[in-house]
């Protein structure tokens, strides 16, 4: 099968990818075989350590990226339940497996769900890490109650476009930082104030707030503290927070985990028109390489997506 690969490399190089072909993977039980149809990008992935090392700690080569996909069940390995030959779903499959960046991928079923039926391949799968990622993070890790205000950091990127949209169904007040340039979608979204943040600092901004989502890290991170109410709550999904050696910030940290019945509410408010998905790009395998370099240009807010095969 065509997939892209991580290169090989010299130490201390900057990581890359290369079309090669591969063989098809085969699932094991609990598996499914996912003829992947389209699968979604998300920057920084070659430099996580699970891209780069086996879960023993041992080097890893020749990884094979994008954790999320839409496509279609080609296999159905043992014990593997609730699915069947040919049904449309998407999903995750795990940080140390091979991804959805091929022809074929392997997903454990209880990191699958049926695909929502009113959008495309290539739309499905943008939705599972970031909309996930907002789901968690506000509903688990922040504990979002009806009426409380949530600051978005990042509110045109993948996951953004998600806290935005949940945070408003939800019925929090939305405050988001964006540029000028994509705050009349970000408010489109939901957001009831967009603070442009190449000119505000949002500090100086933003009264109080309960909730403080961060996509961004680094400083934008340090500086949210100043915001929160006495009793507010931050999560961050930066990935420069994980290794913090300041504990509210490993304390606000977390990682989207796949979780079947979020992916299927997910569909449902897609499919009800209440959720919708946010494509920036759709590029082909061949062009995978280039994407993920930051070598095609990205010009409107939302996901970038490597379509593979067809609609199905």
């Amino acid at each position: 099968m065509h997939a892209v690969r991580l290169a090989d490399a010299p130490d201390h190089a900057p990581p890359s990818l290369v079309l090669d072909d591969m063989p098809e993977p085969q699932p094991g039980p609990g598996d499914l075989l996912i003829r992947v149809c389209a699968a979604g990008v998300t920057a920084g992935e070659l430099s996580w350590y699970p891209t780069t090392h086996r879960p023993d700690g041992q080097p890893r080569r020749h990884a094979v990226p994008g954790h999320e996909f839409s496509g279609i069940v080609a296999g159905v390995g043992a014990a593997a339940e609730g699915f069947a030959t040919g049904s449309a779903v998407f999903g995750m499959n795990g940080w140390f497996a091979d991804g959805a960046m091929a022809e074929f991928c392997v997903a454990p079923s209880s990191f699958v769900a049926a695909k929502p039926r009113t959008v495309s391949h290539a739309e499905a799968a943008s939705l599972p890490i970031p909309a996930l990622t907002a789901w968690q993070g506000l509903y688990e890790h922040a504990r979002l109650r009806p009426g409380e205000t949530v600051l978005v950091h990042g509110g045109s990127g993948g996951v953004g476009v998600f806290a935005v949209q949940l945070a408003r169904l939800h019925g929090a007040r939305v405050v988001a930082t964006a540029s000028s340039r994509h705050a009349g979608f970000v408010s489109s979204l939901g957001a009831e104030r967009v603070v442009d943040y190449t000119r505000v600092r949002f500090e100086e901004a933003v009264p109080p707030v309960d909730v403080v989502f961060d996509t961004v890290g680094g400083e934008t991170l340090q500086r949210s503290w100043a915001v929160l109410k006495p009793d507010g709550r931050l999560v961050t999904v930066a990935s420069d927070a994980e290794g913090s050696s300041d504990p509210r910030v490993r304390t606000a940290f977390f990682i989207v985990e796949p979780k079947p019945e979020q992916l299927t509410s997910v569909a449902e408010l897609i499919d009800a028109g209440r959720l919708r998905p946010v494509v920036d790009l759709v590029a082909p395998l061949a062009q995978a390489p280039d994407v993920f370099a930051g070598k095609v240009a990205r010009r409107g807010p939302g996901k970038a997506v490597i379509a593979i095969a067809g609609e199905g």
